[in-house]
């Protein structure tokens, strides 16, 4: 499928959904539309990707099956500013793909326009109907769960998920991501955005998902949510921790960062203190020891990086590294050990 990808005013630092599509989505991206680094492209942020045209609204995006809004702001909102773009796409009879909160089939005009121009608006955080409660079953599921958890919201959970899957299977190893979010759900085509769920029914949401991928994989790595910690969304990661009951946790950490990202005066535990957490909430259910680490290190020179990567290995007690940078061989081995 050829699509564009909308991510104005945050690509490529705040547009998790568009770099990950370019890092790991199967779709063909015919370019990103970002009115600020315009004329770009997208390699010359993101190395690690596909390369597309950085242009400035739909006029400039070529023939593509689908609009993908690449960004999720904090609580999910619409952004307005989007409506034009979002329009073009619909008249040019392409499908609106979004992991908003709010739901574009909600939108009077975009589904009067969707109709009209026999579009499909896909609201991928939109859950099934028939969730329930979880049994707590996924702990006997025939393969091995490794859950990647964070100390912070947008700490690197999905990129190490997608890079440890990506070793092991080159290793023969038959490895799924389990995905709970909504670039997850978009990069692999099903899944559940947990954050979506009623609070009741989110650790059966996760439950279910781990049971279904267990049918045909050897080696589940759930995609986390979260983190323990944090002020806001705390919940959803719980929830995905008791209903995933992990066999191994993968604890991913950003470089530098010693508060939370939005709530400065929420300071972010020793990362030693962050992994016996996260084991200790996990205990009751699951005996889920963090075997491995990872680093964001974007923001340091490579020698930096590896020396952070080091300190980070040291104060865990267990392999770490920077899934992008150095790769993940350390880290899958003490995962599938």
């Amino acid at each position: 499928m050829d699509i564009a990808l909308l991510a104005h005013g945050q690509f490529p630092g705040r547009a998790k959904t568009a770099v990950g599509v370019l890092r790991y989505g199967d779709q063909n991206v015919r370019a990103v539309i970002d009115r600020d680094t315009a004329g770009d492209r997208v390699n010359d942020h993101v190395a690690d990707g596909q390369d597309a045209p950085i242009v400035e609204s739909m006029d400039d995006v070529p023939a593509v099956d689908a609009l993908v809004i690449g960004i999720a702001p904090i609580g999910g909102g619409f952004v307005e500013s989007w409506r034009p773009d979002v329009r073009t796409a619909i008249e040019r009879g392409c499908d609106v793909i979004a992991g908003l909160h709010t739901f574009l089939a909600d939108d009077p005009e975009f589904s009067t326009l969707a109709e009209q121009y026999d579009c499909e608006l896909r609201d991928l955080r939109d859950p099934p109907d028939d969730l329930s409660v979880a049994d707590g079953t996924a702990g006997a599921v025939d393969a091995d769960v490794v859950l990647t958890v964070g100390t912070d919201c947008s700490s690197g959970k999905m990129t190490a998920s997608y890079e440890l899957r990506d070793a092991a299977r080159a290793r023969g190893i038959d490895a799924a991501v389990v995905p709970t979010g909504q670039t997850g759900v978009l990069i692999e085509g099903w899944g559940i955005v947990v954050d979506r769920v009623i609070a009741d029914f989110a650790a059966g949401a996760v439950e279910r998902l781990v049971e279904a991928a267990a049918e045909d994989h050897d080696l589940l790595i759930v995609e986390g949510q979260g983190a323990l910690a944090h002020p806001a969304y705390s919940g959803v990661t719980t929830s995905i921790l008791h209903g995933a009951r992990p066999d191994r946790l993968v604890l991913c950490h950003v470089a530098g960062r010693t508060a939370v990202n939005g709530y400065e005066d929420t300071a972010i535990p020793p990362v030693a203190e962050y992994a016996s957490l996260y084991e200790s909430v996990a205990a009751p259910v699951a005996d889920a020891p963090v075997v491995a680490g990872t680093l964001n290190t974007q923001s340091l020179h490579p020698e930096a990086a590896d020396r952070a990567v080091s300190t980070y290995a040291d104060e865990l007690g267990v392999p770490a590294t920077d899934p992008v940078r150095f790769g993940v061989d350390e880290d899958l081995l003490a995962v599938v050990t």
